[in-house]
């Protein structure tokens, strides 16, 4: 239930500064989600991960998408240039993951989205 308090924000996207190769590009990945999996994995990023999903939004999860065997570094910094938008899912233990940070960093360098859910509230 909301309280007086919340209020509800549409989204609307804000174009990243213009540049003609941004301008035309395309992204793989509609949302990125940055995670510190033993906090957040089997619950809360689960069930905003199927919601995502549930409405058509093509989002990435480390654990769904990269394949076994592969270059961890390598395909999330593929996926991290190939997202639209970045959702950080700052838990207690996000900033104890050097992988987080590193990830974190990365996702700071790119001129787009990033919606921080502090994580739990």
């Amino acid at each position: 239930m909301a309280s007086e308090n919340t209020q509800i924000i549409p989204y609307s996207p804000v174009p990243p500064p213009s540049s003609s190769s941004r301008s035309t590009q395309q992204f793989a990945y509609e949302v990125f989600l940055s995670f510190r999996g033993e906090d957040t994995r089997y619950g809360f990023i689960g069930h905003l991960y199927e919601a995502l999903k549930s409405h058509g939004i093509h989002t990435f999860r480390d654990d769904n998408e990269l394949e076994r065997g592969g270059v961890i570094a390598s395909d999330l910094q593929k996926a991290i240039e190939e997202s639209k938008i970045f959702v950080i899912i700052l838990s207690p233990n996000y900033a104890n993951s050097r992988w987080c940070l590193d990830e974190l960093v990365e996702i700071s360098q790119r001129q787009r989205l990033i919606l921080p859910i502090f994580y739990p509230c």
